[in-house]
């Protein structure tokens, strides 16, 4: 049996997504997704955590991002956790996590989100498997 790994968020968008068009015509779409936890601590005070993740889409939906998503709009994203490394400019390695969305939800009122999409909300993604991506 193969593993799985799987991450769901419900949050809303630090910033505008950052759009990529690549010349294999290929598009990325990078942006950062906030969710919220919400609790009362032994005070009886209620406490916001919020932590931060960073969400890549790559083609359609990356297209579908340009056009529909902006700061502060709520979305659904189901996707897989990677990890990547690289060389910052001083030659220090740098690691980041992100979550490659293959699912996407706009959420929030129609009104002021999807005027021109109809009923249109879901886009989902679905990733080709070869023989030679199997782990067996």
């Amino acid at each position: 049996m193969s593993g799985v790994n799987r991450v769901i968020l419900i949050g809303n968008l630090g910033k505008d997504p950052e759009v990529r068009h690549l010349e294999n015509g290929r598009s990325r779409a990078s942006f950062t997704l906030a969710t919220n936890e919400v609790y009362k601590n032994k005070e009886g005070e209620k406490v916001t955590n919020t932590d931060w993740h960073n969400i890549v889409l790559w083609t359609p939906l990356a297209e579908i991002a340009e056009k529909y998503l902006t700061k502060g709009k709520q979305v659904y994203i189901e996707g897989k956790l990677t990890n990547r490394s690289y060389t910052d400019k001083e030659g220090q390695p740098k690691y980041i996590t992100e979550i490659v969305g293959q699912n996407l939800v706009l959420l929030g009122s129609k009104e002021n989100s999807m005027t021109d999409m109809r009923e249109r909300d879901t886009f989902s993604v679905q990733e080709e498997e070869s023989a030679d991506d199997l782990p067996f």
